[in-house]
């Protein structure tokens, strides 16, 4: 069965970020339309998993990676602030950020180093502080 499934799929497009993204938005319309009631958030719903799922199931490689470069061209701002965010977020584990108080010049400190003497690489301050 899942053979079949394989070679039936075979030239399809498939799912990408914006159909994620469809699906995703799809199921937010949905559990907004179980508290609020109103047919019409149903039926965007409806026509959103219905779009979803031919842009999955199409053959026209052109057309859905178009729409595809489309939606990246437009989220990758948001995206990118996302991504810095959480990179950030992994960073501060492993270390500390200090700022300079002459020049405002952010300085990384790997932690568990004890009290060491910082000195500024844009300005060549030197202050204590503990990692």
């Amino acid at each position: 069965m899942r053979e079949k499934l394989r070679r039936w799929m075979q030239g399809r497009y498939g799912m990408d970020e914006f159909g994620n993204f469809l699906v995703w938005t799809t199921l937010v319309l949905m559990i907004v339309n179980l508290f609020a009631g109103v047919w019409v958030i149903y039926w965007i719903a409806i026509a959103l998993l219905f779009f979803s799922y031919s842009r999955v199931l199409s053959r026209n490689y052109a057309r859905c990676s178009a729409q595809n470069r489309w939606y990246l061209n437009r989220t990758r701002k948001i995206r990118e602030l996302f991504s810095k965010a959480s990179s950030r977020r992994m960073m501060r584990r492993q270390y500390h950020i200090y700022t300079c108080k002459q020049c405002r010049q952010k300085i990384r400190i790997p932690k568990g180093k004890g009290k060491i003497i910082v000195t500024c690489p844009k300005c060549k301050h030197e202050f204590v502080k503990k990692s």
